[in-house]
């Protein structure tokens, strides 16, 4: 079943200091979205970045137009999982897809994540970095470790039913996205792998589409040991729910 003229794909991005990756990303997303002849928007939320990306964004919104592009800021860094709960309430769309805008994921793949929706009716289809031909490119052995450990230690523990807990490049039905948010209490790395479960134990249904992972270009990484503890401490909770 293809996509119909009334459904909406909205893209929630949140950003931090990606004035360079923003204008590219945005040109991507356009680009596929429309070859694909599909309705979209992207809402861009900025945690307050001190490098100008906010002004890079009002000039993305100057050339595509205020139907496509939103820039909905935050005053500070508030976390991951309330990005995606601001986000969500300036969303027009039927679907949401959320992703990193640094092109660790990449634009090309949301059509065959659209595709497989519309062919099974899916509530969540996920990226995978771990089944099929996925994979993850441009990690040292210590950051492949750490990523393959975290998912492993999750799978293991809580027996999601899915390879990749840990990606962040989704797309949901809007109504699905709104009840599992509501429930997640993450806030940082473990925002993704809380929200997968929690939507598994409501019952909801989850496909997923190989992708291929490119680490960052520009930028720095915001993972770090607090994190990980943390996500830690996040499935040792979730066994529980």
């Amino acid at each position: 079943m293809a996509p119909t003229k009334t459904d909406k794909y909205s893209v929630i991005l949140p950003t931090y200091n990606e004035r360079k990756n923003l204008p590219v990303i945005t040109w991507l997303l356009n680009r596929t979205f429309t070859q694909h002849n599909l309705n979209w928007e992207l809402i861009i939320v900025d945690d307050a970045s001190p490098d100008g990306t906010q002004e890079i964004a009002k000039q993305l919104i100057q050339t595509f137009g205020s139907d496509k592009i939103q820039l909905r800021p935050r005053t500070g860094k508030l976390g991951l999982g309330t990005a995606y709960v601001h986000g969500l309430q300036f969303v027009t769309g039927n679907f949401v897809i959320i992703m990193d805008a640094d092109f660790s994921h990449h634009p090309k793949f949301i059509p065959s994540m659209i595709a497989l929706q519309k062919a099974h009716d899916y509530d969540i289809v996920t990226g995978t970095r771990y089944a099929g031909d996925g994979g993850v490119y441009g990690w040292d052995l210590k950051r492949k470790m750490v990523s393959r450990g975290a998912n492993l230690f999750a799978t293991v523990m809580l027996r999601p039913g899915v390879s990749d807990l840990t990606g962040s490049f989704r797309l949901y039905k809007k109504p699905v996205l709104k009840k599992v948010i509501e429930s997640t209490e993450s806030k940082g790395y473990s925002f993704q792998m809380e929200m997968m479960v929690r939507a598994k134990v409501m019952g909801c249904s989850v496909g997923e589409v190989p992708i291929s992972f490119v680490d960052r270009l520009y930028g720095d990484s915001k993972l770090g040991g607090d994190e990980i503890v943390e996500y830690a401490k996040s499935v040792l909770r979730l066994m529980h729910v």
